[in-house]
């Protein structure tokens, strides 16, 4: 059984998927946010392929800890989520992943076109991967 991890965005949504073993996150896809049908049926769809077990999905909060307007999005997202997905869906703390994916992909020389398609993917692997380490401590 796998972890998959939702980085909630409002063009795109980052995909990435743990290993069988919970050890290393892999970014997987972006998934277009809109038409919001389409995008959930896929969600869907890749929980029941991948043998997904649980489902995390980034919280975005300020940097004093407090919510804002993106989290009550994504409050709304994880609401539409239950209602179509019958594992359990699970937030986490997500500042400055979307950063740190960015930063990541422009020390590796990735160009501003090519980042802006693979940096949440790539922003829904480290959040991935922060849980993952997280469990082995």
């Amino acid at each position: 059984m796998r972890i998959l991890a939702l980085d909630h965005g409002t063009k795109r949504i980052g995909v990435a998927i743990s290993d069988e073993l919970k050890l290393i996150a892999q970014p997987l896809e972006s998934v277009p946010a809109e038409p919001f049908s389409a995008m959930l049926a896929r969600v869907k769809q890749l929980v029941e392929e991948k043998s997904v077990e649980l489902v995390l999905v980034g919280m975005p909060r300020n940097m004093d800890g407090s919510y804002g307007a993106a989290a009550r999005r994504v409050e709304a997202f994880v609401t539409a989520l239950r209602k179509e997905l019958t594992v359990p869906i699970r937030t986490i703390d997500e500042r400055l992943t979307t950063a740190q994916a960015e930063r990541t992909l422009i020390e590796s020389g990735v160009k501003r076109a090519d980042r802006k398609l693979v940096a949440d993917k790539m922003a829904a692997a480290l959040l991935l991967q922060s849980y993952l380490d997280s469990l082995r401590h």
